[in-house]
């Protein structure tokens, strides 16, 4: 299992930014990262300056979402769909999506239940508990 570093995710992010503003060919990754950046022009200044990227601290007082973590997050709601999983994830982004018109606001609805999911798992020291994650997106979808 590949488990990056902090530094290796704002590393990818960065050269990813970078590639896409030089027009420069992508793997099918980047490909797909760059269209999660390309839907946040709010963090391409973080993106543009890879030194400060890997120095900065995010932290939840200040204020400020992480652009890392945030861009992070699309990624694996993008990959937990494309090969469902947990079983039954693409189903119900696909019907968020449906019910809030915006793949975009589908995944940000996806990724509240992902977090509360991984928070929980850490704070009671256990593994992560997909169909609960999985629970919380169908509510969202099938729910106002």
């Amino acid at each position: 299992m590949f488990t990056p570093s902090q530094a290796d995710v704002r590393k990818f992010f960065c050269a990813v930014h970078a590639k896409s503003l030089a027009g420069e060919p992508m793997t099918a990754l980047e490909t797909l990262a760059g269209q999660w950046i390309a839907e946040h022009p709010e963090y391409h200044a973080d993106l543009a300056d890879q030194e400060q990227a890997l120095s900065r601290m995010y932290e939840v007082e200040g204020g400020r979402t992480n652009p890392f973590l945030h861009l992070s997050m699309h990624l694996s709601i993008s990959e937990q769909c494309s090969i469902d999983q947990p079983r039954g994830i693409r189903q119900a982004l696909e019907l968020l999506t449906v019910r809030r018109q915006s793949l975009h606001e589908a995944h940000h609805e996806a990724m509240d239940c992902l977090g509360r999911m991984i928070w929980e798992s850490q704070r009671a020291s256990r593994p992560p508990d997909g169909p609960a994650y999985l629970d919380c997106v169908q509510r969202r979808a099938t729910r106002d």
